[in-house]
């Protein structure tokens, strides 16, 4: 008899429902809000002292963060560009221009090294 009541339970028939099963529910959820807020707040914390500590080195030795960094190198880019109408131009790649007929040849060349006796002569012809 106790077996088929708890197999009615497992197939999802009436269950004895619990009166405070709400609440139950709200308050836990409530009490994993609260540890996650603390959580949080202590890593936070401890992040704060890591940063101050890697300032007094930074302020020891001289070195700057990466963002004064980035920001001071765009500063540059900025005064160079300051009198320019135009966007600055990027440089040309070497093997870029003209050369590109003398580069085909020499391909050509390479290709037929490789090639058989006979199909040499049919391409130097």
């Amino acid at each position: 008899i106790w077996a088929t009541k708890d197999m009615g339970k497992m197939l999802g028939g009436d269950e004895e429902k619990d009166p405070d099963a709400a609440k139950k529910e709200e308050e836990r959820q409530e009490a994993l809000r609260q540890e996650e807020e603390e959580r949080k707040a202590k890593y936070a914390k401890m992040e704060a002292e890591r940063e101050v500590m890697r300032q007094g080195i930074r302020d020891k030795y001289g070195i700057k963060k990466k963002e004064e960094k980035e920001a001071e190198a765009q500063a540059a880019l900025e005064a160079n560009a300051e009198g320019s109408l135009t966007r600055p131009k990027k440089a040309i790649p070497p093997g870029c221009g003209e050369e590109e007929e003398e580069e085909e040849e020499s391909i050509l060349d390479t290709v037929i090294k490789y090639l058989p006796g006979p199909l040499q002569d049919m391409f130097k012809k």
